[in-house]
């Protein structure tokens, strides 16, 4: 719990059972962690098992793909606070009070892995990652005129729970890609949010996506249509808290929109 409020984290699963029990483990000693929902989908076998040794609870998403995921976690989710997590060690739990520390004053928080101080020897962040993420993360702050972005790709995020709701009810994409939907809404709607460093450790295992540089720059590539889309229209619903910390409502009344 922090200041009051439950925290649920939520970590979709495909190809990291060989992890999953050590980064549950780890969120749940953090002390601050509630809830540690798993959204398997459609995750290799063993890893309901792992998953089984821990205070966890899973749910089964049928529809294949990343944003698939997400989405079904930011629905499920039950805490006052939803932090959004990956299962396969390339983040540290402990830097999940980062993230509550400004979930006071903010509807979101988004964690960044392109600060070179906080990338581990061995973690996969080579320059063609590294700098695709920051100049995609650019281009959305200059077509949005927002706040400081430099990393579209990080999953290590957090909302508060009206805010996941309507970003998961919004969601459409369900592939890899997801990523940039999920800050574009964020973005859409008009919450307050801020993005700080994390760190970024070496991978459990391979990753079927930023392992190959061609799926990778192809990723980035549909990230940068689906920017392109939401600022030449995309209609989308407007943002309305049904609760809001005393912190957001006194930040918001001397904010400068």
């Amino acid at each position: 719990m922090w200041n009051g409020q439950t925290v649920s984290v939520v970590l979709p699963t495909y190809a990291e059972k060989l992890s999953i029990r050590r980064v549950i483990d780890g969120f749940l000693e953090t002390g601050v962690v509630d809830d540690v929902l798993v959204v398997d989908n459609n995750a290799e076998p063993g890893t309901q098992e792992a998953v089984a040794e821990t205070p966890a609870r899973i749910v089964r998403e049928s529809k294949q793909g990343y944003g698939y995921a997400v989405r079904r976690g930011l629905l499920e989710a039950e805490g006052d606070l939803v932090v959004l997590a990956e299962p396969d060690g390339t983040f540290l739990p402990s830097d999940i009070t980062k993230l509550l520390i400004y979930s006071d004053e903010c509807d979101a928080v988004f964690g960044t892995r392109t600060t070179r101080n906080f990338i581990w020897r061995g973690a996969n962040m080579p320059p063609l990652l590294r700098w695709g993420n920051w100049g995609v993360a650019k281009l959305v702050e200059v077509l949005f005129n927002t706040n400081h972005l430099s990393d579209v790709g990080c999953t290590y995020k957090l909302f508060h729970k009206d805010l996941a709701r309507y970003v998961g009810t919004h969601m459409t994409i369900g592939s890899n890609h997801a990523a940039i939907e999920v800050m574009l809404l964020v973005i859409a709607s008009r919450a307050s949010f801020i993005e700080l460093p994390v760190n970024y450790l070496p991978r459990v295992g391979q990753s079927s996506v930023t392992g190959n540089h061609l799926v990778a720059v192809k990723l980035g590539l549909q990230m940068v249509r689906e920017i392109l889309r939401f600022r030449l229209g995309r209609d989308v619903p407007a943002y309305r808290p049904e609760r809001v910390s005393p912190a957001v409502v006194a930040s918001r009344a001397t904010r400068v929109h």
